[in-house]
Formats: structure tokens, sequence, C-alpha cells
């Protein structure tokens, strides 16, 4: 069998469905018994994974959209010349009916006798096409969208709220990426601003893949457990167990591995950012290279064992520094906090602060709001000019706080 002798197409039947089709030529006897074909509509992204008859390889296999047209003639140089695709097939030489083109990671079928609804294809791309318009429709009617393919990140501007998140209030443990369980932090984004997670992650091995993010700040703060994590460019295998933490600068690529009752708090800046697989590179990727930028970051591997503490933003507590502040040029920091004393009323001037009871306990005063004990696993966020009290310290307690940008000017009242 060759790849001539069979292709799968995707047939749009209505937006968000779809059924695969399978053609043969005549005398052609195809068995499979198995066939998967998932479709991403957002991308317009196809895999087959089809087990054929014995000595079939993966080679053999094409996957093909199927477009109807109602003007075949025309939309040829609509996609050739205008999108910057190629024909690969012309069908019949007298009269043509069905013409195949691909290009831009898509292989589209024109077909002037299919009765299918028209389709929507997305471009993406930081070159303009198509005299640099947004929006098109071929003269066959299939409408075409073209929009940056790596468009500036947007910061949301922070909505400001005193938010307390306890782990008693029972708050749903939810299922994420890579079988992950996730319990929502700030549940109200502040606005979009940032999202905070704390994560459990089930003993193992994770079955994750080479991926990145794009976001403007992300933190992995490790509060229990341990985890194996591969990093672009930093080598071999990195473990953070509890009191160390990575931050990922954005668009590295990494891959988790392993872990061992692991629980983790995830920060994120902006709370809704892209997650894209990286399916070229291979992880650890033969580079070492630990002054390398990100988008102005470096990558930060803190071992807690290792921190000194000093003189905290807040009289009456002592901290050690993770150097992010200084690895993301100011654009985060976190500490790890701990009382040596009786801390007073303070007022902090940044945008957003963040915290997470690692252990003890404290009770959180608030200029206006009833005080909250707080214990191991509660979370707070205190917007700025809100005067606060930490007080009733036992001696255990440790505090992680994330503050951004990093080092906020602290008023003592």
């Amino acid at each position: 069998m060759t790849a001539n002798d069979w292709r799968c197409a995707a047939v749009l039947v209505s937006p968000g469905s779809f059924k695969p089709m399978v053609q043969a030529r005549k005398g052609v006897d195809i068995s499979y018994h198995k066939k998967t074909l998932e479709m991403n509509l957002s991308g317009l992204k196809y895999v087959a994974n089809l087990s054929a008859q014995k000595g079939m390889q993966m080679s053999d296999i094409r996957a093909e959209m199927l477009v109807p047209t109602t003007d075949l003639r025309k939309d040829l140089p609509f996609f050739t010349k205008t999108l910057g695709m190629r024909m690969d097939m012309i069908y019949p030489a007298d009269n043509p009916q069905i013409a195949v083109v691909s290009g831009h990671g898509l292989r589209l079928r024109l077909d002037a006798g299919c009765t299918v609804a028209p389709a929507q294809l997305r471009i993406l791309t930081d070159d303009p096409i198509a005299d640099g318009a947004k929006a098109l429709t071929s003269p066959g009617g299939t409408r075409v969208e073209i929009d940056e393919l790596n468009p500036p990140l947007v910061l949301p501007k922070t909505e400001h709220a005193f938010v307390v998140r306890r782990l008693a209030d029972q708050a749903p443990w939810v299922i994420g990426r890579a079988g992950m369980e996730y319990r929502d932090l700030v549940p109200t984004r502040l606005g979009g601003a940032m999202i905070a997670s704390h994560i459990r992650v089930p003993d193992g091995p994770v079955p994750d893949m080479v991926h990145y993010h794009k976001v403007g700040f992300q933190l992995i703060f490790c509060v229990a457990g341990w985890v194996d994590v591969l990093y672009e460019d930093q080598g071999d295998i990195l473990r953070i167990q509890a009191g160390d933490c990575f931050i990922q600068p954005p668009t590295i690529r990494h891959k988790v591995l392993h872990s061992e009752g692991v629980q983790v708090v995830e920060i994120g800046v902006p709370a809704e950012h892209v997650t894209e697989i990286d399916h070229t590179m291979t992880l650890p990727n033969g580079v070492i290279n630990r002054e390398r930028e990100w988008d102005g970051q470096r990558f930060v591997h803190n071992i807690g064992a290792t921190g000194v503490f000093k003189p905290f933003r807040i009289p009456g507590f002592e901290a050690r520094d993770t150097t992010i502040n200084a690895n993301t040029r100011g654009v985060a920091s976190v500490m790890v906090a701990r009382p040596v004393g009786v801390a007073p009323w303070t007022k902090h001037h940044g945008d957003i602060l963040f915290s997470f009871v690692m252990s003890g306990e404290m009770t959180l005063e608030g200029e206006g709001k009833d005080p909250y004990r707080l214990s191991p696993g509660d979370a707070f966020v205190i917007p700025p000019g809100m005067a606060t009290r930490y007080s009733d310290c036992s001696a255990d307690l440790q505090l992680m706080e994330v503050t951004l940008p990093g080092n906020p000017p602290t008023e003592v009242l």
C-alpha cells in the first residue's frame, strides 16, 4: 500500500463537530482496527493515529480538511496567490472539481461537489499576507481570519481586593493539566491580573510533555514533598522540595518528570495565559547557559536550606530572599518571612501582594475587617493602601510572600 492508495479527511458538519472520512481507490482493501482523529478547531491542527494492516507506516498517512467551494476556478488563485499556499493535486484535468492545496501547516481538499457547511480558517503570522487583510472570504465561500502569531502579552489592570482563602473552607480540587489537582487560591483573579493555585501532583511519573507558557511571570514554590523537572539550557534533572522554588521565565521549555508527595503553589501573571507544546525539543537539550534571559528574566532554582534571613519589610519579621527580584529585574519578589518580635500595623504601596502560610499560625487583622486566624494552607491578598497587622504569631510561622513589582515600599503606622 502506498500513500496514494488512501487518505483521511475531516469533513466539517457544523461549527464544533466533524466526522472522519476514509477514501480508497477502487480495488484496494483497507483493514484497520483502531482509528482516532482529533481536530483542534482554534488552530485547525489535525492528529491522525491509525493502525492498519501489517506493514503500513505513519508516513503513509495524510490528513486533509474537506472544504466546499462554489467556484473552484477562482478559489485556486485565492489560496495560492493571496494566501501563499501551493497546489498539490487537481482532478479531473479537463473539468476540475477537486483540488488539494497545502501550506501553513494545513492540507485542504477543495471540493466543488460536497455539500458540507462552509469552512473557516485561522492563519497566524508575524509577516503580513494578503496585503495586510485581517478577514477575507474566498470566491468559493471559505472565510479566512488572519491574526498575529505572537501577539504582545496583555496584562489586565489589577482589580484590587482583600482576599482570604482558607484550606478549612474546603474549596474544590479540580483535575487540570497532566493529571494534576488544582485548588484556586484567589477566585477573583484580581480582574485577570494573576492566578494563584495550590497544586497536588499524584506520586510517581508525571505524563507531561515538553511545553512552555506565554506569561509575564510564573513561580513554582514547593511546600511539601519533591518534584523533578527538566528545563531548557539548565542541564540535567533539577529537584525542588519543601521550601525550594523555581521561576519559569516566559517561554522557557520544561517538562515535569516525577514527584513524591508534592504540593506546590504556582503563581501566574496574567491569570489567563497560553500553554504550548514543543514537539521538536528534547530535554535535556545538551546546552547549559545559566546566564540566558527570556524577556529579561533568568531562570531561578532557589534552595531554601541555603537562605540567609535578614530584616523584613515589616518590623518584627525577618525574611530570606529567593533572589527572584534580582533575576526578574524587579518584576516580582518572593520572600520567606518568619516572626522575631511583635509586628506593627503597616500599609504596602505596591500592586499585588500575595501570601501563603507554609507552617505555623497567625492572626491577620485588616482595617475594617474581622480578624482571620490562619494556619498552613491558607492564603491571602492585601490590596495597596490597606492597613493590616500580623499578630499572635506562633514561633514556627513561615509565610511565603509574592509581590509585584518586587519589594514594594511599606509604611509603618
